[in-house]
């Protein structure tokens, strides 16, 4: 992320921390979270949730001097399991918004890091290692073909068929290294289809041009996979597209909805996308026209086209979403946001007839990069929820969960 993304990014916190809030919805305050207590682990950061319907799993990142290391835990019975290494490295790059994920089909499992190809800043590669249930992590190895010294990164997972994965993520090799200008080239969007064994079906390109550092996200409809992320224009208008596999090719991409958000710069903010079948719903930030907004717009077709967004927060977000579907017709959005000057993580609940639920707040957080992007998912009947919390300078993953019957 160059200097250009930086810039970009604190200009639009500062924009939207100035920005006069609209009328505020009702904030509810609830007591009913139950926290699930990780072991602790030295600055631990960097949460992702994951859930089959069966499973739910948490990884992190822990960093103890310059050795870090991918640590995943399974809920057994209420309570995380002890934290198992997944890999560990020196020459890893670690970033704030580019955080490790894993994800499990059946059973077998893929976790990924991003490992240092060069000295250069912005030179990583996406480094991929499975496990079947019981057994070991493989040795991770690259999902990209592509050699060059640039950016790979912003991976999404979705589990493919009875065992496979479908592999997303930004790829930088057209960029030389460079600035992220239409001159220099321009980063793209590829998938891989990974086998349990390791092997890679096909690497398709998506997107030619996407924005440079806005994370990517996908899931299964009915009809397939689908992608969504940050698109690029030649007039850097830079708002959420999707495409979607029907089983032999990608289609072309389509505007979830045209925010006509022009910026010079990746607000280091990306879409989360969720489904249940034919239903998928898709969250995002903009700051289209300098008002700063939490979206979330639904499909009843796969996908193919979306509905108008729903406005779902309450009028001063600074972004870093999730999104997951409860059933068909409703979902759950997370979001951070400022309000008098102190930062939260809200959610609130949204029916695909475009009714709301109030407001929530999960905790306070910081508007710091430190504090990432916290995660949300659905287990039975309860909402899990991931995040890092700062103490005294320290990084700690903290988890907790609600009921579902408490929102609704």
């Amino acid at each position: 992320m160059k200097n250009l993304i930086f810039f970009s990014f604190f200009a639009l916190v500062l924009l939207v921390s100035c920005k006069q809030k609209q009328d505020e919805p009702q904030q509810i305050e609830t007591t009913t979270f139950t926290e699930i207590h990780l072991p602790e682990m030295e600055n631990s950061s960097l949460p992702y949730l994951f859930s089959d319907g069966k499973d739910l799993l948490l990884s992190f990142v822990s960093e103890k001097d310059s050795l870090s290391t991918l640590y995943y835990s399974k809920l057994i019975d209420g309570s995380w399991s002890t934290p198992e290494a997944i890999t560990s490295g020196t020459n890893w790059f670690v970033n704030w918004a580019d955080y490790p994920q894993i994800a499990k089909n059946g059973e077998n499992y893929i976790a990924h890091i991003l490992q240092k190809s060069d000295t250069a800043t912005y030179a990583y590669d996406v480094m991929v290692t499975q496990k079947h249930e019981g057994g070991e992590w493989s040795t991770p190895f690259k999902i990209h073909s592509d050699t060059t010294k640039t950016e790979h990164g912003f991976v999404s997972y979705t589990p493919f068929g009875e065992s496979k994965f479908l592999v997303s993520w930004l790829d930088g090799r057209n960029t030389s290294g460079g600035h992220h200008d239409h001159e220099g080239g321009e980063m793209t969007l590829r998938a891989a289809i990974v086998n349990p064994d390791g092997s890679l079906e096909n690497e398709f390109l998506l997107d030619e041009s996407v924005c440079d550092c806005c994370q990517t996200s996908s899931a299964m409809t009915a009809n397939g996979p689908v992608v969504v992320y940050r698109d690029r224009s030649e007039t850097e208008m830079r708002d959420i597209s999707i495409v979607r596999f029907d089983g032999e090719n990608w289609t072309k991409s389509v505007t979830v909805h045209n925010d006509n958000w022009e910026i010079a710069g990746c607000p280091v903010n990306g879409p989360r996308v969720d489904a249940v079948e034919n239903t998928v719903a898709v969250a995002w930030f903009t700051a289209a026209r300098g008002e700063s907004k939490v979206n979330l717009a639904f499909s009843n077709n796969n996908g193919e086209q979306f509905d108008n967004p729903i406005r779902v927060d309450s009028g001063n977000p600074l972004g870093r979403v999730d999104v997951v579907m409860i059933d068909k017709n409703s979902a759950l959005v997370s979001w951070v946001e400022e309000i008098e000057g102190e930062i939260f993580v809200k959610f609130r609940r949204a029916q695909f007839n475009s009714e709301l639920g109030e407001v929530m707040t999960l905790t306070t957080t910081a508007a710091t990069r430190a504090s990432g992007f916290p995660q949300i998912t659905v287990l039975n009947e309860n909402v899990y929820f991931a995040w890092t919390a700062l103490n005294d300078g320290k990084l700690s993953v903290k988890t907790k969960y609600i009921s579902q019957e408490s929102f609704q």
